[in-house]
């Protein structure tokens, strides 16, 4: 009886050590079948690219992801999905796909890229700065991310360019809402309009114009001690702006007239001066 039992558990012992091995060689079997898939599914969705069925490739690209969710192909499937819907202007489904991947791929070594796709889905959306901030604020936001985070790779000074060129957008915005409140003398939301051009897009081309605005404002209300620190930051900043000269003008009444006089003076003496060149070019000795 004692000999059966022995004789049992080693019965069983070796039943469970072949089954192991058949599960295990199975289980290769299947992996690497699960590969050659994976392999098809992603070279279907990179001919389909280059070709430019694009939802197809995108298609193919998510069920390579599926096929092997584990393995190393299945965040560049997701992230070539994401890029075939942005290749071809379907900049939500690009979104969507990037936003996702986020989730699933935190700690995916080229999360820089994704940053830096994202903003560009949403900056290539950008049609009339007028009536649609989302597009330029997410945009923005992504290309910072890109900036402060991964200063050194090669996404992030093309970030800095479009973050200026944004820039530039909100702060023509700002100042288009603030000269139409000083049409209808709406003063202190004019104030907060350029102010906000100064505090946050200073290195925009709107800055001197705003600063100015500030000047002509606060001049009117007859606070000249405000009206006089933004004409000094004018002046210090852009003494050779005509933004300055205007809100020199404001100050000193006569200047006008007396640059008028020193232009007409200075006319004069050139003119003098080519005659007398002339003259000279026409001597015959």
């Amino acid at each position: 009886m004692k000999l059966l039992k022995i004789f049992l558990s080693f019965t069983l012992f070796f039943l469970f050590l072949s089954c192991s091995k058949e599960v295990n060689n199975k289980s290769v079997i299947k992996e690497k079948s699960l590969d050659l898939q994976v392999m098809e599914a992603y070279n279907e969705g990179k001919k389909s690219l280059e070709t430019g069925d694009v939802l197809f490739a995108a298609k193919k690209f998510n069920e390579a992801e599926l096929l092997f969710p584990q393995s190393e192909w299945a965040p560049k499937s997701a992230l070539m999905a994401a890029y075939s819907y942005y290749s071809q202007d379907y900049y939500g489904d690009a979104i969507a796909e990037l936003n996702r991947f986020l989730r699933v791929y935190p700690n995916y070594k080229h999360t820089d890229y994704v940053y830096f796709l994202l903003g560009l889905s949403y900056y290539e959306q950008i049609i009339d700065e007028k009536k649609d901030l989302q597009s330029i604020i997410k945009a923005k936001e992504y290309f910072e991310i890109v900036k402060q985070n991964f200063s050194n790779t090669e996404y992030a000074l093309d970030a800095e360019f479009k973050i200026e060129y944004i820039n530039d957008i909100l702060a023509s915005k700002e100042m288009y809402i603030g000269r139409y409140y000083i049409e209808r003398e709406k003063w202190i939301p004019a104030i907060n309009r350029f102010r906000t051009v100064i505090d946050k897009y200073e290195t925009t081309i709107y800055t001197e114009e705003a600063l100015y605005r500030l000047v002509e404002i606060y001049y009117k209300l007859g606070l000249a001690t405000e009206a006089k620190k933004y004409a000094k930051l004018l002046g210090y900043n852009y003494q050779s702006s005509k933004w300055y000269e205007q809100s020199y003008i404001l100050f000193d009444k006569k200047y006008e007239k007396n640059k008028n006089k020193r232009m007409k003076k200075a006319n004069k003496k050139n003119d003098s001066l080519i005659k007398r060149i002339k003259s000279l070019i026409n001597w015959d000795g």
